[in-house]
């Protein structure tokens, strides 16, 4: 059975997509002149600040795009539905954000990022162009904790990158912002529920088959495998299993803080995230672990596929006040930002 989307061509989408957001975000976004996958912040790139560029498939909105701003993101670049972007845009975005203190990429654990990516950062290295990279790998289902290096990145991304942009936005040094990306990566764990699929513009047809009455746990953004999949419970006993997976391996100590996000995967309701909150909530405060900041709603989606992901970052005063510092993007803002 085919889905409905309001689309006119799924070849199309994604570039059309594009120019809708930069008619409806104007003072926050520009793509590139002969590179229209490449998107600037108009306010994010100065001299001596490094350059933080991200970037991966479409279809996850509003990461990547809606992280880009100042205090965040300088560049991203685009792929299609699901796909890394190729090495072109990914360069024409290091450039743009280049002011002579180097740049760091930073984008989930999948291999064809990684491929171009990397292609890309040696390709400007011939143009004495610095870049550090740092992949984000914050999927706790993916992979056990020694082996870490694994994981994939996922809604966890909103709190890496967002100290990250912090650290470039308070011109610290590549070392430092790189320092800063590891240790927020190192810090932030996330677990997901898939309830049912999201289909491509391209084909329109379910990626992933799913029981009416049942609910995977761990699932990817892409539709990849996850670690069970059992008959769909209450949202509370759903909320306690992802809980449990990332208190387990983020071994946060009684008295310790965290920065909470609740993130719907496309189609879930803002009420039922909300339900998530609350007993986020109640399960945190039975361990001793305070609340500094909470997000909830739609930031790392997978199209309009049906389930949440609950993302909790360990903080310490260093993360915290990174966290807390300014940032005003396109579909993304934290206090007011100011030069």
């Amino acid at each position: 059975m085919k889905t409905k989307k309001l689309i006119n061509e799924g070849g199309a989408a994604v570039d059309e997509m594009l120019e809708g957001i930069l008619v409806a975000h104007p003072d926050h976004l520009y793509a590139i002149s002969g590179s229209p996958r490449s998107i600037v912040a108009k306010n994010g790139p100065r001299d001596g600040k490094v350059g933080l560029v991200i970037g991966g498939g479409s279809g996850h909105e509003p990461s990547f795009l809606g992280f880009v701003g100042q205090g965040l993101a300088d560049a991203a670049a685009i792929g299609n539905v699901f796909a890394s972007p190729p090495p072109d845009p990914i360069i024409e975005c290091a450039k743009a954000a280049d002011h002579g203190a180097g740049v760091l990429f930073m984008y989930g654990n999948y291999a064809g990022d990684v491929m171009n990516f990397d292609m890309a950062a040696e390709m400007l290295a011939m143009d004495d162009i610095e870049v550090r990279t740092v992949v984000t790998t914050d999927d706790v289902a993916s992979a056990p904790r020694d082996h870490r290096e694994k994981r994939r990145g996922v809604a966890g991304n909103v709190f890496i990158f967002k100290a990250a942009g912090a650290a470039c936005d308070l011109m610290y040094s590549l070392d430092e912002v790189e320092r800063i990306a590891r240790k927020a990566n190192e810090n932030t764990f996330t677990m997901g529920v898939a309830l049912a699929p999201c289909s491509l513009p391209q084909t329109l047809r379910p990626n992933f088959e799913i029981g009416e009455d049942e609910m995977e746990v761990g699932m990817g953004i892409h539709g990849e495998p996850g670690i069970a999949r059992s008959t769909l419970r209450p949202a509370d006993q759903v909320t306690d299993e992802l809980v449990d997976q990332i208190l387990a391996d983020a071994n946060i100590a009684s008295g310790g803080r965290v920065a909470v996000l609740i993130n719907s995967l496309g189609s879930t309701p803002l009420m039922e995230l909300y339900i998530i909150m609350r007993r986020v909530k109640a399960r945190l405060d039975a361990a001793g672990i305070l609340i500094h900041t909470a997000l909830v709603g739609n930031y790392c989606t997978s199209l309009e596929m049906a389930g949440a992901s609950v993302t909790l970052m360990h903080l310490d005063d260093e993360l915290q006040a990174l966290i807390d510092h300014p940032c005003d993007c396109a579909m993304f803002r934290n206090g007011k930002a100011s030069r």
